[in-house]
Formats: C-alpha cells, sequence, structure tokens
C-alpha cells in the first residue's frame, strides 16, 4: 500500500517528526516558564503584603500613663477606668461615647482602649517591615535611640484577634476591621440570595425553554456582553436607580425606617446582584447543557412532564457546575471596590450594620481608604486587612466547594 501523496517517506518523515517534537518541547518550555512565572508573581504579592503585618513599630505617648492615674491603668477596674476617662475628656465627647455605646456595655478592655486613644494618645514614629525587622533591628534601634530617645521601640503584629473584632478609628493603632466584615458579610449574603435564583432560572429559560429565535439570540448576544462591561459602570447605573430613583425603598422610609438614606447595603447588593447576574447566568447555562440528552429522554420515556425533568434531572446534574459559577461570583463580589464608592459606602464608620437599611462600609473600601493615607502605620493596617480579605475569601469559596463536592458525590 502507498503513501497518500503529499505524505512525508523515509528521511522527511523523521525530519517532520523530529520538528513536531522540538515545537512540542518549546511549547511546554514556554507553558512552564509562564507558570513559574505566574508563581513567583503570587509569592512576591503575598510576600508583600505579609512583609507589613509584623515588624517593630516606634511610638510616644502624648500624656505620660503614670501621670493620669495615682495607680497603674492596667490596675484599674472598668469603673475606674470610666472615671479617669470622664475626667480627662470633655463632656460632649464622653457623652458622644455614651450614646454610641453605653459604658456598661463595654468591656474592661474597651475602656482601658479608649483612654490609651483619646487621653494617652500614642503617636507613632515610625513603622518597619518584618524584613528591615529582622536584618537591621541594631541600625534601628540605634536610630530610634539617637532620634527619639524618650520613643518606646517594640514589636508588634497588626494582624490580632483585636484587629478583627475592634470598629474602625481614626488612629492606625487602634483601628479594627469588625465593621467591615460584617458589612462584606451582609453584602454578600444579600447579593448571593438575589442574584442566584435570578440567574439560575433565567438559565434554565434560555436553555431548555426558549426557541432558537432572533430575539433570544439577541438576549444571549447582551448577556454575554454585559459579563464584560466595566464595573464603574453598574455602580453609577445602581447609583441612578437604586440610590436615588428607588430611595424610598432601599432607605427602608416604605417601611418606616426614618434614620437612613439610599446609600445602604440593600443599594449596594442590587448593584451588585447586576453585576454577577450575567457570570451567573452564563456558569448556569453551560452547566445545563453539559447534562447528557439522554438523561431528558429517559425522563420522557417514563411520562415525566418538562418541568418534571428539569427539576428532578437536569439540575441536580448542573448543581455541581452551578455551584463552581457561584464560587467566581463571590469571589468577584467581595472584591469589588469601584460600584461601592460610586454608591457611596462609608469610609470611616464605627457602627456595626444590622440590616439591609444601614450604612455601611466593606474591607476592599477600608483597604483603598487607609492605603491613600501618608502615614506608614496605615499601610501596615492596610496589608493585614488584606489578609483578613484573603482569609475571607478563601474561607467563603472553600464552603461553596464543599458543597459543589457534596452533589457531586450524591450524583454518582
Amino acid at each position: 500500500m502507498t503513501a497518500p501523496a503529499g505524505y512525508p517517506e523515509g528521511p522527511a518523515l523523521q525530519a517532520s517528526i523530529g520538528a513536531r517534537h522540538r515545537w512540542g518541547a518549546i511549547s511546554r518550555t514556554v507553558f512552564l516558564a509562564a507558570t513559574c512565572i505566574g508563581i513567583l508573581s503570587l509569592v512576591a504579592l503575598l510576600y508583600n503584603v505579609l512583609d507589613r503585618t509584623y515588624g517593630l513599630v516606634a511610638y510616644e505617648f502624648k500624656t505620660d500613663p503614670a501621670t493620669i492615674s495615682e495607680r497603674p491603668l492596667e490596675e484599674l477596674n472598668k469603673a475606674e477606668l470610666v472615671a479617669v476617662l470622664q475626667a480627662h475628656i470633655s463632656k460632649g465627647a464622653f457623652n458622644k461615647l455614651e450614646n454610641d455605646k453605653p459604658f456598661a456595655n463595654r468591656s474592661r478592655e474597651e475602656v482601658f482602649e479608649l483612654i490609651m486613644e483619646r487621653v494617652v494618645q500614642i503617636k507613632v514614629i515610625e513603622t518597619w517591615t518584618l524584613t528591615d525587622s529582622l536584618l537591621r533591628q541594631a541600625e534601628i534601634e540605634q536610630q530610634v535611640k539617637d532620634e527619639h530617645p524618650d520613643a518606646i521601640l517594640q514589636t508588634r503584629a497588626w494582624v490580632t484577634t483585636d484587629f478583627i473584632t475592634t470598629p474602625m478609628s481614626s488612629k492606625a493603632e487602634f483601628a479594627g476591621v469588625r465593621t467591615a466584615i460584617l458589612g462584606s458579610l451582609w453584602l454578600i449574603a444579600i447579593t448571593i440570595g438575589l442574584a442566584l435564583p435570578i440567574g439560575v432560572g433565567a438559565a434554565i429559560y434560555l436553555q431548555e425553554y426558549a426557541t432558537a429565535n432572533w430575539i433570544n439570540r439577541l438576549i444571549e448576544t447582551n448577556i454575554n456582553n454585559l459579563a464584560g462591561v466595566p464595573s464603574i459602570v453598574y455602580g453609577m447605573l445602581g447609583l441612578a436607580l437604586f440610590v436615588r430613583a428607588l430611595e424610598p425603598l432601599t432607605s427602608g422610609a416604605a417601611f418606616g425606617v426614618t434614620d437612613s438614606n439610599g446609600r445602604t447595603i440593600l443599594s449596594a447588593a442590587l448593584t451588585m446582584s447586576l453585576l454577577i447576574l450575567p457570570l451567573i447566568i452564563i456558569n448556569a447555562q453551560e452547566a445545563i447543557k453539559a447534562v447528557p440528552d439522554s438523561l431528558r429522554q429517559a425522563s420522557y420515556g417514563l411520562g415525566a412532564t418538562k418541568w418534571q425533568t428539569i427539576w428532578n434531572h437536569v439540575l441536580p446534574n448542573a448543581l455541581p457546575g452551578i455551584l463552581t459559577g457561584s464560587i467566581l461570583a463571590i469571589s468577584r463580589t467581595i472584591g469589588e471596590t469601584a460600584p461601592l464608592v460610586v454608591i457611596g459606602a462609608s469610609t470611616f464608620i464605627t457602627v456595626d450594620p444590622d440590616g439591609p437599611f444601614s450604612k455601611f462600609t466593606a474591607l476592599p473600601i477600608q483597604i483603598y481608604q487607609w492605603t491613600s493615607r501618608p502615614q506608614s502605620e496605615f499601610r501596615n493596617i492596610a496589608a493585614a486587612a488584606i489578609v483578613v480579605l484573603l482569609v475571607m475569601l478563601l474561607a467563603l469559596n472553600a464552603a461553596a466547594i464543599l458543597l459543589r463536592n457534596r452533589f457531586s458525590r450524591r450524583l454518582y
């Protein structure tokens, strides 16, 4: 049997095979190099963040703690600390603190931190990264001793339990991310609760019920285009529609709420729902499309209706893929900043959100605000907030992955 015309033989065949092997080796090397570059970039990013979450800090006291009370502050009980605070700040400032949160509901540690913040007033002189603290410790100690002989130099971890459980403060040394964490959790919960049912419902209609006419093709084309629209455009839409046009609803005025405006968690969640809706629809469509037609035909053969087939066979088999899309949606929701800036999320708020009509902030907003401050200590707490955001994102994604794997095991 002769080879087809144009097919290489003998030495030409060996040369062709060798060329293909060489191109394969070159491609493999390029792909491996790209993977290594990506890993190194990620490691460099993480190192840069973690490097600022721990290190030496030099600070001074504006008021010597020993002059505030006859006994050391550490030995005073809660009532004595409240009396010290009341004696050293104005009556108006004390009443404002009482109105924000009654002292009867504050712990001793909270009152102690208020004294350190409002009375003692720690002034941070300079902070150093972990790398500098390890490699240049003697030089740093000598520098602080020469330039600021009264300063205290100590090692500080910026990611602590207090940092997570403390509300925001204008002083970086006392600032925390509790209000931002709660705002992010409220935002994610409402966004997924709104977007996931609507997105999956739209995907079911487009994949299972819609006919191949120009209207449905136009809808699918627009959905694909909307997935690539810049997020700030959604922020402008949310500002015009949810914050202003629907302010009686989003502010809670229609439900009797009187101390709010349209810049609430609900407005942000509705905007973020629009942002991730195309992503959820596209992923859900692909997951439903991947379900074999043989399952549908078998169900129809047993007398099931179209909806019974979708509910009992198509959706359970498509659920792992749908949950994969929800993971991507959660990742985008928790990391978005531009829409929240346009809507008017607070950059400084000390009151925890307690409902969809509350004013709020979110971790990305807080990180953005802190990184724009000139003081070095704000860069440290911004890095600490980034670590909290990454852990929070990984935890939510891990929960979604475990849920997806659980449904996958049920199917197989």
